[in-house]
């Protein structure tokens, strides 16, 4: 029974692509930024040939590397986590998604507020974390919603759970999402809980994407079509708006990612496990933490021995990003990078460099190949 699982480590970025300066990021580095810190090491990784990558300048070449590896350009016209994950399932956006860096229009939010029956504070870029220190104690007077968005296509809904039940604010986000369509089609609305009192607001664990479907069939519809088990691990079932997959199970933070993918590897099935983990991005590139993202690299790399333990004969383990975010930038946000691939397995050569690769989508191409399927979408195959 073959089985591929596929790490998507959120915003791990390995240097400006040569369009960087045309989205603002212009020597963007997301590894180079976290390797500066001394809570860096990746001693497992470099094993594999993490640092054998084309372009990669940080750390020492492995002399006879375990895995094969690429970098990986971006086809697709943007840098968010919507179209990266499309890309790495074979769909290229050739257009990007709406972004609102002066807020949502009135027409917009008026009709949001129109639907919900409850009044909008704030409706601009924000800091996630700043803006409940800015608007919660308001949110809380008046009991209206906290709607904010960033670099990204992202409409963000921020309520106090004790105000507004986390159920209530998913039903204002569907709302939202059904709202949100053709032109003013957001990659993702995302309910953004929160708890605590005035001064000591913090965001809680029940976050929940409401994403835009894929405009054309992806790898997860094509090996679902197929009777192949796709398992979503994190965050995976929300940015396909749950198309093409067969079972997910949510994750806390990326502990709780690499167990649940732990668990997945004791059990049988035939098909794609496909993980994100959510913390580099989420918890230190946004928060232009270097430190904290150095110390969750070095977290991840002392799980690889466990994941290639738990690997049975016919397994492929593949490790990749879906976009940068350099914590050491005076941005927040996304940055257009390079990404990296690496790819171990029985049947996969060792030490094998794929070169830099025209789009994420390649690896759609491969996980097809592997499974002796036709190439159905954008990509070439690595195999």
């Amino acid at each position: 029974m073959k089985r591929i699982f596929l790490i998507v480590l959120d915003s791990v970025g390995i240097g400006a692509m040569p369009d960087a300066a045309e989205y603002g990021d212009a020597g963007s580095h997301t590894l180079l930024a976290a390797s500066k810190s001394s809570y860096f090491s990746m001693p497992n990784m470099r094993k594999l040939g993490f640092f054998n990558i084309d372009g990669v300048s940080v750390g020492e070449r492995e002399t006879a590397p375990r895995g094969s590896y690429a970098r990986l350009a971006e086809l697709s016209k943007g840098k968010d986590t919507t179209i990266g994950h499309w890309e790495i399932a074979g769909v290229v956006s050739d257009a990007s998604l709406p972004v609102y860096p002066r807020g949502f229009p009135k027409e917009v939010i008026g009709e949001f507020q129109k639907r919900t029956g409850r009044g909008v504070l704030c409706n601009k870029p924000y800091s996630g974390t700043e803006v409940i220190k800015e608007y919660g104690e308001q949110h809380l007077k008046t009991g209206d919603l906290i709607v904010y968005t960033s670099a990204d296509s992202v409409f963000q809904v921020a309520a106090h759970e004790k105000l507004v039940p986390v159920e209530k604010l998913y039903e204002y986000c569907k709302t939202a999402r059904e709202l949100l369509q053709g032109e003013h089609g957001v990659g993702r609305v995302i309910a953004r809980p929160f708890a605590g009192e005035p001064g000591k607001f913090e965001r809680t664990v029940r976050r929940h994407d409401f994403s835009l479907e894929p405009p054309k069939m992806t790898m997860l519809d094509r090996l679902k079509e197929e009777g192949y088990d796709v398992i979503s691990v994190g965050k995976i079932v929300d940015i396909f708006a749950g198309r093409g997959i067969t079972e997910f199970v949510r994750t806390a933070g990326n502990e709780d990612g690499i167990e649940q993918t732990l668990a997945y590897m004791n059990r049988e099935f035939e098909g794609l496990c496909f993980v994100n983990l959510v913390d580099f991005d989420m918890l230190y590139g946004h928060r232009n933490d270097v430190d904290g993202y150095a110390k969750a690299l070095t977290y991840f790399d002392a799980q690889i021995p466990k994941l290639l333990g738990h690997m049975k004969q016919e397994d492929v383990l593949m490790i990749t990003a879906d976009h940068g975010c350099d914590p050491s930038t005076q941005s927040t946000d996304h940055s257009r990078e390079y990404t990296p691939f690496l790819m171990v397995g029985d049947g996969i050569p060792s030490g094998k460099n794929y070169g830099t690769r025209e789009g994420f989508c390649d690896i759609a191409a491969t996980v097809l190949s592997l499974f002796g399927l036709s190439v159905s979408c954008r990509g070439s195959s690595m195999i």
